[in-house]
């Protein structure tokens, strides 16, 4: 096989998926909308079961399902029957997964949940499966074909439930108003979590903070931007409000013009009205005006122009924002 032979598969496979995904807006009916209204009036949680790859699926549903409000339990149909099922609560909401419908632990887990009493949604392929006419609502992922040369991988029909699941969960999330700042709170680790709570207080205050008069001297300049080493100072009036900032681009900048360098002032080659940012500013919003501009160091003021300190492009790379 050569590797347009290996390309052809490779888009085929796409295709089929793709073409499978595209289908399920026909799914998407009055009996989607009442599953996500019984889902979201519900007291308790969303427990979601199935077999085999959809129970991976299931998995990866609950993972979404919770990180974006909706409280929710995996509970794999086979540990069910033998003894898992104890996880299942009065108030909760039961959603089986499972192309056929008739998976031999499906037709024995489906009757005691309903003896149970909870809301039965089946994800199927099939709504003339045991499953389908068993649930008090179905979430239809047929789908025409599998991705498999043999049409028995589960690999159109893994998709499809995943994407279901995500059409659920975005839906419940819409409808619960779940925002950035209930993100974050369920996100506090890693690189997400810190895209969604850190702030710029969080950075500057472990940084020095250079200032300089506007009167300072061309060396007073060089000691600032050198002992604090931000590559930059801030240039303030006597009550420590922002006037300017010098970098030590700007000190090239005014080297490379060959001039006189008796009298120079930090007044004479500041930038006036810096880039600036405030303390309660997010981290990444600073970095999209660090990046916007083309500059490395933001000054931090309060709402009267107080001067705080200095954002410097590193902090955010040291916090793996970048």
């Amino acid at each position: 096989m050569n590797h347009t032979e290996i390309q052809a598969i490779a888009r085929r496979t796409i295709e089929l998926e793709a073409s499978s995904v595209a289908g399920l807006q026909a799914f998407i009916n009055d009996e989607f909308a009442r599953i996500v209204e019984r889902v979201f009036i519900g007291k308790g949680r969303l427990v979601v079961s199935g077999i085999g790859k959809s129970a991976i699926v299931a998995q990866k549903i609950v993972a979404t399902l919770n990180s974006t409000g909706t409280p929710a339990l995996y509970m794999h149909a086979a540990d069910a029957i033998h003894g898992d099922l104890g996880m299942v609560q009065a108030a909760d909401v039961v959603m089986v997964i499972s192309k056929s419908g008739e998976s031999p632990e499906i037709k024995v887990l489906v009757p005691l949940i309903r003896s149970f009493g909870n809301t039965l949604i089946g994800m199927v392929g099939n709504d003339q499966s045991f499953l389908a006419r068993q649930s008090d609502f179905v979430l239809n992922t047929t789908v025409q074909k599998e991705a498999c040369p043999n049409n028995l991988a589960p690999t159109s029909s893994t998709t499809a439930q995943m994407v279901m699941g995500d059409a659920l969960a975005i839906c419940l999330m819409e409808l619960s108003g779940f925002g950035g700042q209930d993100f974050a709170r369920f996100h506090p680790g890693g690189n997400l979590g810190k895209k969604l709570y850190l702030r710029v207080r969080d950075l500057y205050v472990n940084n020095e903070k250079p200032a300089i008069l506007p009167d300072a001297p061309l060396k007073e300049i060089i000691m600032a931007i050198s002992k604090h080493r931000l590559g930059v100072t801030a240039v303030t009036d006597p009550d420590g409000k922002v006037l300017g900032v010098i970098t030590d681009g700007d000190l090239r900048r005014m080297l490379e013009k060959d001039l006189s360098l008796t009298g120079i002032t930090a007044a004479g080659i500041m930038t006036k009205n810096p880039k600036h940012t405030g303390p309660d500013v997010m981290a990444i919003q600073a970095l999209e005006i660090l990046k916007k501009h083309d500059i490395t160091q933001l000054v931090v003021t309060d709402d009267d122009n107080q001067y705080l300190g200095i954002l410097h492009l590193h902090d955010l790379i040291k916090e793996g924002l970048i």
